[in-house]
């Protein structure tokens, strides 16, 4: 019966060989448009005659010489025909291997040279989907034909038609597939085609263009995997979603079938955990996928691991699922060989690569878990590079694998290499070893860190480590959140932290400790420890600058502490009479004196809380305050006369001071003040106007006449002076004197003390200033009481004198009346 159906397959053949006989005859002729329809007719009726395969390989037996011949046809169209019928013979016939001596060097020669012999695009797409064609068709009857088919995919694979290209990386796979053991010989000439197409402009080439390249490395001697390495890892930066997603199942097929791929697990890792921090879930999925394969494989070695390591370590991150156990085991077996190349990367000059590189530092310490205890000193390196780094997810990144060392790690481990570090800086960055130790601090448990607080505290008390205040905010935040009320051990530190921080800040920080220990106020922190804070601050006083941060810390400390700091003041004088010495540095006493006239405006709050500063008033005045009024030449040491009369203003207005005292010191104060008069500086003069000002209100009266009279003649000079202020509050100052003369101030006697401060405040009565005038006015008012009949006497000489004799009227007016009223009294008595 096969005879029989063999017999009549040969006849058919036959007859239709005789039916396309002229049409064969006719593709030699000269007509283009004659071989275009000899060429249509053939394929009538052939191809489209739906004739039997066993025929169609008779007729295709016949007919492959010629079409291939019209592969060189000149005109497009024939060449196109030709194309398409060989694939739809190639598809059909039994026995398509047949075909391969004649067909493949013809393949070659179009495709496989040098130069492309065929121009049209399309048609070398036609003929490269034939060849693809063939080769699933054909499979290992392909592998005598290596030579040409790496010449073509040579070539096509860089073809300038993108479709060609996706075309050639998918026969490339093909070929791969069928003839594995010959494919290997020769898989490393496409690696270097290939590499030039992996960055094409468009996605779906490069998808086509990795997934060759797997199949290349995959079916090939495994040793160019360096070389492709570089470029996969490039591509996870794509922005095609199924580029990113090509390379991870690549590398995973890699990771589970490559020859020799234990050789390369620490290469390809980094790869497949990059993919975790991917946008899409998908290709996140593929990394799990790929360890669970993997665990499969090695279930006999992994089966102790697989009964017992089931629960998570404690303080696991939240919301983060747990890597499975063969992700796990894949990482640490090769984390010796990860590690220094990520160290590397982290501080690569693209940007993009440290980012990627920080994400997967976080990726593979998840997985490592407590096995990166042994590899410590090498990641806190990296993390304090890598903290350093400008770009911000950087080191949200880093700060986020700092973290997961305080779960996985015991912190009696690292804390012995971090403290040592912020103990010893690097002067590059030495900010980073508190960034980390914060981060890593966040991620221990209140029992762990427990036993730990003291040295911690300690260390970052310690003046070269309290430099960085945001790092230092950061570790005691930290410390307070996670150990809370065990950190009562430690509030001392804490709080000479805190308060560093805050005099290098503006913003208030100790709130939090006081909410941990249970206390009201920042009040009762501070009396809590005031005595050992003004201690730590006197045990390094005498190195003081205006640059120092102890400058600060007191400043912080005596104004945050309110109420508190009037207690203390036996620890506070000592430390301030060091400050102020004049030997000291200039700009601190400065800052000293200011700290101080803030705190005397409002003493009854601050240093007189308790009532106990005049206890101190006399060390204050004589030893603080006096020799730094004493006039040196300078602009630096007028400045520091200016504060300190500011601070003796504030004295004399805040009410620390009784009266009593400073009638006992007024023969030492009134000189300084009064030569303070004369200084150079507007503000200066004014300040000391005010201070007599004040003076003479709280102990005016009491004054003796010798002392009142020493006072006036340094007031008159400055109602001359070139600022209205100045003048304003002198002639404010001289009425306040007149009020101060009492009965024990013999207007008789000195009567020519009062005859020449009338004759200067006449002189002023008559000032262009209509103000000036007003206020000289009241003065002399106030000075009729005083002697009513000298001063009438003065003014009656000098009115006609006068530009503006009315304020002479009225001054003789009031004057009169005052005699009036005089004798109404006298009169009353008698």
């Amino acid at each position: 019966m096969a005879t029989t159906m063999a017999a009549g397959e040969e006849r058919a053949a036959s007859e239709v060989l005789r039916a396309i006989a002229r049409h064969l005859n006719c593709l030699n002729e000269d007509s283009k448009t004659t071989r275009k329809r000899a060429l249509e007719a053939i394929k009538r009726e052939t191809i489209d005659k739906g004739l039997s395969s066993g025929v169609l390989q008779e007729v295709f037996t016949c007919l492959l010489k010629s079409l291939l011949k019209c592969l060189s046809d000149p005109m497009e169209r024939c060449r196109e025909t030709a194309i398409h019928m060989l694939g739809d013979f190639i598809r059909c016939v039994p026995q398509p291997e047949d075909s391969l001596p004649y067909l493949m060097p013809a393949l070659t020669q179009r495709l496989g040279g040098k130069e492309i012999l065929e121009p049209a695009e399309e048609l070398r797409l036609s003929m490269v989907e034939v060849l693809t064609l063939t080769v699933e068709v054909c499979g290992r009857h392909l592998a005598p034909y290596l030579d040409d088919m790496m010449k073509i995919l040579q070539r096509t694979i860089v073809d300038p038609f993108p479709d060609v290209k996706r075309e050639s990386c998918k026969c490339t796979v093909h070929f791969a597939k069928s003839v594995p053991e010959h494919f290997h010989m020769q898989a490393e000439s496409l690696v270097k085609p290939l590499m030039q197409t992996v960055s094409h402009q468009h996605s779906r080439v490069r998808v086509s263009t990795i997934e060759a390249t797997g199949a290349v490395i995959q079916y090939g001697t495994g040793k160019n995997v360096d070389d492709v390495l570089s470029h996969l890892a490039q591509r996870l930066f794509d922005d095609s979603p199924q580029v990113r997603k090509a390379v991870t199942v690549v590398v995973g097929d890699w990771l589970l079938h490559l020859r020799d791929r234990y050789s390369y697990f620490h290469k390809l890792i980094p790869l497949l955990l990059s993919s975790l921090s991917d946008d899409i879930p998908e290709i996140r999925y593929l990394l799990y996928r790929t360890g669970a394969l993997w665990e499969q494989e090695n279930e006999d070695d992994l089966k102790d691991k697989m009964d017992f390591l089931l629960t998570p370590p404690d303080l696991y991150p939240a919301g983060v699922a747990r890597p499975g156990l063969g992700c796990r085991e894949l990482v640490v077996r090769n984390l010796s060989n990860l590690l220094p190349a990520l160290a590397r990367d982290v501080v690569d000059w693209v940007a993009g690569t440290r980012v990627k590189t920080a994400q997967l530092l976080y990726a593979l310490l998840l997985h490592a878990e407590d096995h990166c205890t042994q590899h410590l000193q090498l990641l806190l390196s990296t993390l304090y590079r890598a903290c350093n780094d400008p770009e911000s997810d950087v080191v949200t990144n880093c700060l986020r694998s700092a973290k997961l060392l305080g779960t996985f790690v015991s912190p009696e481990v690292f804390l012995k290499l971090l403290l040592v570090h912020l103990e010893t800086p690097s002067s590059s960055s030495p900010h980073t070893p508190l960034m980390v130790l914060a981060a890593v601090l966040g991620g221990c448990s209140r029992e762990l860190l427990k036993p730990h607080l003291q040295k911690i505290a300690d260390t970052l008390v310690q003046p070269d480590v309290c430099q960085e205040y945001q790092q230092l905010l950061s570790c005691v935040d930290v410390l307070l959140s996670v150990c809370e009320k065990d950190c009562c051990s430690v509030s001392l530190q804490l709080l000479q932290v805190l308060v560093t921080v805050q005099s290098l800040s503006t913003e208030p920080h100790v709130v939090s400790l006081c909410k941990v220990q249970g206390l009201a106020t920042v009040a009762d922190l501070y009396r809590q420890h005031m005595d050992q804070l003004l201690q730590w601050l006197s045990a390094s006083q005498k190195t003081w600058t205006s640059y120092s941060p102890q400058r600060l810390q007191l400043q912080v400390i005596a104004t945050q502490s309110g109420p508190v700091i009037g207690e203390f003041l036996p620890l506070l004088m000592p430390l301030l009479q060091n400050c102020l010495d004049p030997e000291r540095d200039p700009e601190m006493r400065l800052h000293i004196f200011t700290m101080l006239s803030k705190l005397l405006l409002d003493a009854t709050h601050t240093l007189d809380s308790q009532g106990r500063f005049c206890e101190h008033l006399d060390v204050f005045l004589l030893e603080l305050l006096l020799p730094n009024l004493v006039w040196k030449a300078g602009r630096t040491a007028a400045a520091i006369r200016t504060s300190a009369l500011c601070c003796l203003l504030a004295l004399l207005q805040g009410g620390a001071i009784p009266p009593s005292q400073l009638l006992a010191v007024e023969e030492r104060l009134s000189p300084q003040v009064l030569s303070a008069l004369e200084e150079d500086s507007q503000l200066s003069r004014l300040l000391a106007c005010r201070s007599l000002s004040t003076l003479l209100k709280l102990i005016g009266p009491s004054l003796r006449p010798d002392a009142l009279n020493n006072i006036y003649p340094e007031v008159l000079k400055r109602l001359d002076d070139s600022s209205e202020e100045v003048r304003g509050v002198a002639l404010r100052a001289l009425g306040l004197w007149l009020a101060s003369l009492g009965k024990d101030y013999n207007s008789q006697l000195y009567s020519q003390h009062l005859e020449v401060l009338f004759q200067q405040l006449l002189l002023h009565l008559d000032d262009p200033d209509s103000r000036v005038q007003d206020t000289v006015l009241e003065v002399l008012k106030t000075g009729s009481g005083v002697h009513p009949a000298l001063l009438k006497q003065e003014v009656e000489g000098v009115r006609d004198k006068q530009r503006t004799p009315v304020y002479c009227d009225q001054l003789l007016q009031h004057i009169h009346s005052l005699r009036k009223d005089t004798c109404t009294v006298v009169c009353f008595l008698l």
